[in-house]
């Protein structure tokens, strides 16, 4: 334990936890974990490739250059939620190595929540995209134009980093006189909150605003849009033409349910599972934070027919 600034104690390392229950054989779970890892770095990565490299996805006049632009903010918080647990995770479960300083810890939590902030604020955009294309087709490209949609990736990044401030402050100060062993194999805020010796009321009801404006409000803009795109679609009198709109709107609502499927079935774990076994919470933690970078660019190569002849130029040259 060491001092802080006010005179109170923290530890000066947490202990990180792998698999509960399974520390015997946790080291051969590492193994499809660290495939997933790979999967999702080249996965997205290879999507910001293409979309990076692509000449006709960069053309002025090409309709749907906004998509693909929510699309690489998508891929590269994916690709920041992965890095942000790769180093301590695999290095739990592999080598047993537990200990993680305070500010890494502090550092490790900060990534997460952000990245993860801004996945959700990410697919709010990308729905704003689905609903502009569909219902207002003919000013679409006047709408999201490219200054406007680096100015939402900037209010995005605004957004979901400086309303963590607070939380990070008020954690610097707190003292943890309680046992610093975490409940996972990575730093969360409310995971590390519980070990605090003081009041965390500020700590608790300020986390509870970040869920009802972010967790909730963006699911919520999300069916609105949903809302008026399928009243637009039913005043369409072709069913080739509903099917042929809807279909452009099936890898991001794919992308919506992977997210905030787990993010509930968390939060319910969370709220309910008291006397659950901890590996269901890891397990669901787990899910929350690996699945999502892994399938979102597998769904996206299948369903993004750019995206797929990208990928199918890059194989074709490296058999060349």
């Amino acid at each position: 334990m060491s001092p802080n600034n006010n005179g109170s104690l923290r530890p000066s390392t947490f202990l990180l936890v792998g698999v509960p229950g399974l520390e015997t054989v946790q080291h051969w779970i590492g193994i499809p974990l660290c495939s997933m890892y790979i999967v999702a770095l080249l996965g997205n990565g290879i999507v910001l490739f293409v979309i990076r490299t692509d000449p006709s996805l960069h053309e002025p006049m090409y309709f749907f250059l906004p998509m693909y632009y929510f699309l690489s903010m998508l891929a590269f918080t994916d690709l920041g939620l992965t890095l942000s647990t790769l180093p301590t995770v695999l290095r739990v479960l592999w080598f047993n190595s537990r200990e993680i300083s305070f500010s890494a810890c502090l550092l490790q939590m900060i990534c997460i929540h952000s990245f993860s902030f801004m996945e959700s604020s990410v697919l709010l955009a990308m729905a704003f995209d689905r609903y502009v294309a569909i219902c207002n087709p003919l000013r679409y490209t006047s709408i999201l134009t490219s200054p406007r949609i680096a100015k939402i990736g900037l209010a995005i990044v605004c957004r979901c980093t400086l309303v963590l401030v607070p939380l990070i402050c008020f954690l610097t100060v707190l003292p943890f006189c309680r046992s610093h062993v975490l409940s996972y194999s990575y730093c969360l805020h409310q995971d590390i909150i519980r070990l605090a010796c003081s009041d965390t009321t500020f700590n608790n009801m300020y986390g509870l605003t970040l869920i009802l404006l972010i967790v909730v409000l963006d699911p919520l803009l999300i069916i609105l849009s949903y809302v008026m795109i399928i009243q637009m679609v039913l005043s369409i009198t072709s069913k080739e033409e509903r099917i042929k709109v809807l279909n452009t709107c099936v890898s991001h609502i794919c992308a919506i349910l992977i997210f905030y499927i787990p993010m509930v079935g968390l939060s319910i774990i969370r709220r309910f599972g008291e006397n659950a076994a901890p590996i269901i919470h890891v397990l669901m933690a787990n899910i929350y934070l690996f699945v999502p970078p892994v399938l979102n660019p597998v769904i996206y190569s299948m369903k993004t027919k750019q995206i797929r002849e990208g990928i199918q130029r890059i194989l074709c040259q490296k058999k060349t």
